[in-house]
């Protein structure tokens, strides 16, 4: 179990899927024109993956171009936080079962606007940490 009393512990990978559970706003980076993008998008875990809707535009043509995408996403109050990483693989969903699927999921737009799209981010590599925040510890030995 790890120390609790430390101001930054890494999270094993389950912790994180858990976490990512807990909320549904996040950041998408992807590349347009060779240029880092990030884009928030509210978004829902399954089965161990990241969907989000999007409309047609520059979001979607950049996960299609650059599938490789990073995710993130996390919470904080006045005494704590964390923040879970996701490395991986942006692909359209597309076969009938898994767009009844990311249907289930009941993601809505935020803003009044028609978001056909579903995206499916793979995990390639998750990762996350927790923060405990407060004046530096001035002797790191106590």
């Amino acid at each position: 179990m790890p120390d609790t009393n430390q101001p930054v512990v890494i999270l094993p990978e389950t912790e994180c899927w858990r976490l990512l559970g807990t909320v549904s706003l996040g950041r998408l980076v992807t590349s347009v024109d060779d240029n880092p993008e990030i884009f928030p998008v509210n978004f829902a875990v399954q089965r161990r993956t990241l969907l989000f809707r999007t409309a047609e535009g520059t979001k979607l043509v950049s996960t299609a171009i650059n599938r490789d995408v990073v995710f993130e996403a996390d919470e904080y109050t006045t005494a704590e936080g964390w923040s879970v990483i996701v490395r991986g693989v942006a692909r359209s969903v597309r076969d009938d079962d898994d767009v009844a699927e990311a249907e289930r999921a009941q993601l809505l737009s935020w803003p009044e606007t028609v978001k056909q799209h579903y995206v499916r981010v793979l995990a390639r590599k998750v990762t996350g940490r927790r923060f405990r925040f407060g004046p530096a510890d001035p002797d790191p030995r106590s």
